[in-house]
């Protein structure tokens, strides 16, 4: 008897801190401030493309890079490949001396996005004097990765870069397929409606709940790096790398444990959607869900850093409760599975017991109560859609943005089943890398991704 009210409780109070939040990311939202540019000649920019078995989508990339940052310096890192990405590497470093091959081998190879980074970072910080370091920019870029255009020159800018006081700056994260339209070319009618709704969706995960996010952390002070379209100042790097000389940790979440490592130490990150990278949504079901659960561990994984973080005087108020926040999400999430099903359950079956009590009961306020707490639910997710068409598409209808906004729901509750997967992995010892599939080696050449 003692289950049903707990799990009410906790399902109330769970429902109402995820409204809370949701409140504060739409205010932040809105009252985004723009970033200024500036010219980017005063700083030395350093792509690094960590690739394994990339020979997909490599060669394009490299090719946009060279051709729209002539200046820069473009190092891709072979994490011991299989397919022709070192290949592609080399052909391309042969007329172009500004890109450089880093090769790693087994058995050192292939243990982890944050040991491939910390590899280049060796290399790079060995040609750069100490005092110098404040003008080099390492810019991480997935092998399929698309900055726009005016990249330096935003991060340059008086608020990025321009303060010394910025370690690493995020730009914000966009789906270059999102308008594709039959991305499966053999596909059916319902598998191409299906892919490229999955790809939206993931377009307006990443430009509206999760780029709200680091706005909020703007207010807290606790903004972070993701794993694509980050850009860290040497310097600060090397303020972090210790002993070994390896700023990146060994978490699955490598970007977020970099994020808090460079904050416990005194730097400030800052994120903007004034510029921007855009990379390949996944077409497919199983392979986000094996992305998205290689996050969520790294995320359980960074739960000790909590200890550092609280006895830190680098962190306001608001910044301790937004890490802690975060860091509790997943599990959060597993908590939440258990306990949000429970009054279900519950009501269905008084329902099968006492149909007379319950009609009653939905006649004379319960069915008003439970409207209001379904759409305050739904809303949650629905906002979203409209949002994503006011600041970021505004060409698409208002119909067709709702409908994605209801497509969102069903989206979210794949945070359950992740948060699940990272357990499980997590308590299995399984520490190893999922490489994502591209959706040309998922496919076989199927799909495009838009026009770079």
């Amino acid at each position: 008897m003692t289950l049903l009210p707990i799990s009410i409780a906790l399902s109330l109070l769970l429902a109402v801190i995820f409204l809370i939040y949701v409140t504060m990311l739409v205010e932040r939202y809105v009252r985004y401030l723009r970033h200024e540019p500036a010219d980017p000649s005063a700083f030395t920019w350093h792509f690094v493309i960590p690739a394994l078995n990339e020979q997909a989508v490599l060669g394009d990339t490299l090719d946009y890079l060279t051709g729209t940052f002539p200046t820069a310096n473009v190092w891709v890192i072979d994490d011991a490949s299989e397919d022709a990405t070192a290949a592609i590497a080399t052909e391309r470093a042969r007329g172009n001396d500004r890109v450089r091959l880093l090769s790693r081998v087994l058995p050192l190879a292939r243990t982890g996005k944050g040991d491939a980074l910390n590899h280049a970072y060796k290399q790079i910080a060995a040609g750069i004097p100490a005092d110098e370091q404040d003008h080099h920019v390492m810019i991480v870029v997935d092998a399929d990765g698309v900055p726009s255009a005016n990249l330096l020159q935003v991060c340059a800018g008086e608020k990025l870069f321009g303060d010394e006081g910025i370690a690493a700056v995020q730009v914000e994260v966009r789906m270059i397929n999102r308008d594709v339209r039959q991305p499966l070319q053999d596909g059916s009618r319902f598998a191409n409606w299906y892919a490229r709704t999955l790809v939206r969706l993931q377009d307006i995960e990443f430009r509206g709940p999760i780029s709200a996010m680091q706005m909020l952390r703007g207010r807290t002070g606790t903004i972070n790096v993701g794993g694509n379209g980050q850009l860290v100042r040497m310097s600060a790097l090397s303020s972090i790398a210790g002993e070994t000389g390896e700023p990146w940790g060994q978490a699955l979440l490598e970007d977020y444990e970099l994020g808090l490592r460079l904050m416990l130490r005194g730097w400030r990150n800052a994120y903007t959607v004034d510029s921007w990278v855009e990379q390949e949504g996944l077409y497919e079901l199983s392979l986000l869900l094996a992305q998205r659960t290689r996050w969520a561990q790294g995320s359980m994984q960074c739960l000790p850093y909590l200890r550092n973080v609280w006895a830190s005087r680098n962190f306001t108020n608001s910044g301790l409760v937004e890490v802690t926040y975060y860091l509790f999400q997943p599990w959060m999430q597993i908590v939440g599975s258990i306990v949000f099903p429970i009054p279900v359950l519950v009501f269905i079956q008084n329902n099968s017991l006492y149909t007379e009590f319950v009609g009653e009961y939905l006649l004379f306020g319960g069915a008003l109560m439970f409207a209001f707490y379904a759409a305050i639910g739904l809303g949650e997710f629905v906002i979203w859609g409209y949002l994503y068409r006011r600041y970021s598409e505004t060409a698409i209808s208002v119909p067709r943005a709702l409908g994605w906004g209801f497509g969102l729901i069903a989206y979210n509750f794949l945070i359950y089943v992740i948060a699940w997967r990272a357990l499980f992995r997590l308590l299995g010892g399984r520490h190893e890398w999922p490489k994502t599939l591209r959706n040309a080696e998922t496919f076989g050449g199927a799909g495009g991704t838009g026009p770079r």
